[in-house]
């Protein structure tokens, strides 16, 4: 089924946390991940969680993406409780995903394989991709022929030929050369824009999740990080991440999330500079 009919059907949003809580078990005790997070994402809704390092990010990532099972509350697909794995969901990494040993175009279709679909079939839509992110001319070299850059796209060709109806990306262009990481951001916006997917995305970098997003959601600083501030995004679409920056609404949007991450950011420092 597809979002857009379970949207329809059931009026939920594409993805919903309900008073979540991950906790870890670490020497001396329990380390308290977050607690009480709260907050929906809907279907075709572009939403960032920024916060200080630390605040459990990428912990609610994992809680969406159905590789961590939360100590309290629960995770919503679509108005149905997630268990396991959610399926309805692709993951992009901060960290190198390809597989060293295949080809651009190999990474790319590997999913669809996996689910059954011909070489024949598998290989036109992979070509078809890289076209879409601009390697058409590349489908045979692999990850360590390409630069960083290339590699991403790969990477996001890889999640998105699956068509998910969530999109789950964990500081994805962090590593990559500011450049090359605007380039990359407006290709996102790009084929977002096309088919609008619920994104969750997960960055550090404040100027990236406003040019980037319809919400930013602020995360306190840990231990037992929650949301402490929804801001929605009003500037116009479509947009070009480089030029957006210049507009005086950026520059408000900034200002007013700033002034609230600023304190935790702080909070974050002094918290892991006692303990060095």
């Amino acid at each position: 089924m597809s979002s857009d009919i379970a949207s329809a059907q059931t009026g939920a949003p594409a993805l919903e946390f309900q008073n979540l809580a991950c906790r870890f078990e670490v020497p001396g005790g329990t380390y308290t991940a977050t607690e009480g997070v709260s907050f929906t994402i809907g279907d075709g809704e572009f939403v960032s969680v920024v916060g200080p390092t630390g605040c459990g990010k990428s912990t609610l990532l994992n809680a969406a993406a159905g590789l961590l099972k939360p100590a309290e509350g629960r995770v919503l697909v679509f108005g149905e409780e997630l268990h396991g794995l959610n399926r309805r969901a692709g993951y992009m990494f901060q960290a190198e995903s390809l597989m060293p040993w295949a080809t651009a175009l190999e990474n790319v279709t590997m999913s669809l394989r996996f689910r059954g679909m011909s070489d024949a079939e598998a290989n036109e839509m992979g070509r078809a991709w890289l076209k879409r992110v601009g390697l058409e001319k590349f489908p045979n070299r692999y990850p360590h022929e390409l630069s960083g850059g290339m590699r991403k796209r790969v990477a996001m060709a890889q999640t998105l030929i699956a068509d998910p109806d969530i999109l789950l990306m964990d500081e994805s262009f962090s590593a990559l050369d500011i450049q090359t990481r605007q380039l990359m951001e407006n290709e996102l916006l790009d084929l977002w824009q096309e088919k609008k997917k619920a994104v969750l995305f997960i960055t550090h970098d404040l100027d990236e999740a406003i040019a980037l997003s319809d919400r930013v959601v602020v995360m306190s600083a840990g231990p037992a990080s929650h949301p402490i501030g929804d801001f929605p995004i009003t500037l116009s679409r479509p947009r070009d991440v480089a030029e957006i920056r210049m507009k005086p609404e950026f520059n408000d949007c900034h200002k007013a999330i700033w002034g609230v991450l600023r304190d935790e950011v702080l909070k974050s420092y002094e918290e892991h500079r006692t303990h060095i």
